[in-house]
């Protein structure tokens, strides 16, 4: 059997994993994009997803995202330049800057939040509640094993 045949007919964690995030961001992108957003690209999700409505710092949004600190540097630059955030000096340590949602920020964050919410019910509609539950569940598990977090 060909290694392309029966990754088709028996995909592995990697394959599944793939599939569903880029299923998941064309269709979330695609909606954004409707809704007044189509300069977010889906590498932006490793700031917008992750940041804090008060704000969050690069090192924080690198942890959670498990990108590098550089590479979340020059995205929130670029949403700087969309307008989807700014940098602020933290309250907290002056030496440190916050990366901060604007208003047009927020607007995505909830759309955002309101996109998959609706994309997550209709998976729970088409396999059942309970099911689409102890999937959550237990994929959560499995992505906590893999990350060690």
């Amino acid at each position: 059997m060909r290694r392309s045949q029966r990754k088709q007919e028996e995909p592995d964690l990697g394959i599944l994993s793939s599939r569903t995030l880029f299923s998941l961001q064309r269709e979330l992108f695609t909606k954004l994009s409707e809704q007044g957003h189509p300069e977010v690209r889906p590498r932006h999700g490793a700031v917008l997803a992750y940041l804090d409505e008060e704000g969050s710092r690069a090192t924080d949004l690198a942890a959670q995202s498990g990108q590098h600190k550089q590479v979340i540097g020059t995205l929130v630059d670029e949403l700087v330049a969309l307008g989807y955030v700014e940098r602020q000096p933290d309250p907290a340590d002056r030496r440190a800057k916050l990366i901060v949602p604007t208003a047009k920020g927020l607007d995505h964050m909830a759309k955002s939040d309101a996109v998959l919410a609706e994309m997550e019910a209709a998976h729970a509609e088409a396999v059942g509640e309970e099911a689409y539950a102890a999937f959550k569940r237990v994929f959560t598990l499995v992505v906590r094993r893999q990350t060690g977090s």
